[in-house]
């Protein structure tokens, strides 16, 4: 058995101009659209819709705006915390994680939304850690130029400890709820924490009291070294980019060595691996949407697109524009997504182009599984088998990225396969997000 999350990359026009797009120019900045993702993500028996986060229209690309606006590559981007309570409301068990930036949110701020949405959703609200990458988004909040990775991750490591803390700032026993006496709370027991660290302070205590969580489910993304002990210390859940069962086991055996050597179990992370599904209603068409796809990648709009990423993934650091494309992949990482960068110079060994590199399979995304339901279903257990049998799937998306008939694909297709041969979950059985996430049942 293994676990399935969603990946969206941001509240935000997804497939705008696509043949299933409907009218995602208008409709994704409101509530409607991701409703219907949601309750779908939910029906299939995934244990958390995920969505990413920037606040920054980046120019790194040609030194301009211009290409992320033409093709809303990444912008424009609405804030997603306000649009968990919404999709909370519409489906009852789903996991809902929203990215929040230790940059942009300082702990106190932080840790009383999290709470506050904690309540709202039921006990179903997660955070996704991420320390912001891009310069523009520094400017954008008083700086003029991002900390370098290793100091991020060491304002990350103290903001995650000044919010634990918050988070406990209620103890055990505080809400009394006594009419009679009367007595709502319990001073004794609601406490400041105090907290000095070079980055960050907070006096505490939060004004408001625990969620059903107490402590909202925590996620994180880097797979720098950093970034692992972040999530080792941390995280309930990890997301990574793995091409192979071998990958996959490797990290869950790093990771398991960190968790203990942090006081935890190995069944306290759950690590899901991005994937992208190509389905059809055989192995032969979805094998000729996965080619289809493929040769996508060489129209003259892919390639530009695939250039102006890595250079939003470098944070702002380097420019793919100014590259020759049919020269060796440059190996610089710049001081952005590190892990994503690393995973990219790491797949062009053998001195493959630039060229190579943006438009081989499965170069810019994690493993791809292609075929019909049930030959997915067995693709997906074998490479669950063969890595370890402990952790799951992110789906970043199919040939047709992120459409109400895409997600259906999945949800109402291949999750079915999945639910009928025991390889997902058949139903929820527990009430918050932690708890079916933790849920093996």
């Amino acid at each position: 058995m293994f676990k399935l999350g969603w990946f969206v990359d941001g509240y935000r026009p997804q497939t705008w101009r696509g043949t299933w797009a409907g009218d995602n120019r208008h409709e994704w900045t409101g509530s409607s659209f991701w409703v219907d993702i949601a309750r779908a993500v939910e029906r299939g028996g995934f244990d958390l819709l995920f969505m990413e986060d920037t606040s920054m229209i980046d120019d790194t690309y040609r030194g301009s705006t211009e290409t992320a606006l033409q093709y809303a590559l990444e912008a424009p981007k609405n804030d997603p915390m306000p649009l968990m309570p919404l999709l909370a409301q519409a489906t009852q068990h789903v996991g809902l994680v929203s990215t929040i930036s230790t940059v942009q949110y300082h702990p106190f701020l932080a840790a009383r939304l999290a709470t506050t949405l904690d309540h709202l959703s039921n006990g179903r609200i997660g955070l996704n850690i991420v320390t912001s990458v891009s310069h523009r988004v520094a400017q954008n909040f008083g700086l003029d130029e991002m900390y370098d990775h290793d100091q991020r991750y060491a304002m990350a490591e103290e903001w995650m400890e000044a919010v634990s803390m918050l988070w406990d700032s209620w103890q055990p026993g505080a809400l009394v709820l006594d009419r009679r006496e009367p007595r709502f709370a319990d001073h004794t027991k609601v406490k400041p924490i105090e907290f000095v660290g070079k980055y960050f302070k907070t006096r505490g205590p939060l004004n408001n009291p625990p969620g059903p969580q107490r402590r909202p489910v925590i996620t994180q993304a880097g797979t720098s070294e950093a970034g692992r002990e972040l999530a080792a210390a941390h995280a309930d859940a990890m997301l990574s980019i793995a091409k192979t069962p071998d990958q996959m086991r490797d990290l869950r055996a790093d990771m398991n060595r960190r968790l203990i050597a942090h006081g935890r179990r190995p069944e306290d992370l759950h690590i899901f691996f991005m994937s992208k599904l190509f389905l059809g209603w055989s192995d032969r068409e979805a094998q000729e949407r996965h080619d289809e796809s493929d040769r996508k990648k060489h129209d003259p709009q892919s390639i530009e697109s695939a250039l102006w990423h890595l250079s939003y993934f470098s944070g702002g650091n380097v420019d793919y524009s100014t590259y020759d494309l049919d020269a060796p992949m440059p190996t610089e990482l710049g001081n952005g997504q590190v892990s994503t960068m690393k995973h990219l110079v790491e797949g062009a060994a053998g001195a493959k182009t630039l060229r190579e590199v943006i438009t081989q399979p499965g170069q810019m995304q994690g493993i791809e599984f292609v075929g019909s339901p049930g030959t997915v279903a067995e693709q997906m257990n074998e490479a669950i088998a063969e890595s370890g049998g402990q952790d799951g799937f992110l789906i970043y998306g199919t040939e047709d990225e992120l459409t109400r008939k895409s997600v259906a694909e999945v949800t109402d297709g291949l999750c079915a396969v999945l639910r009928d041969r025991g390889y997902i979950r058949g139903s929820y059985r527990k009430a918050t997000f932690r708890e079916n996430l933790n849920d093996w049942s």
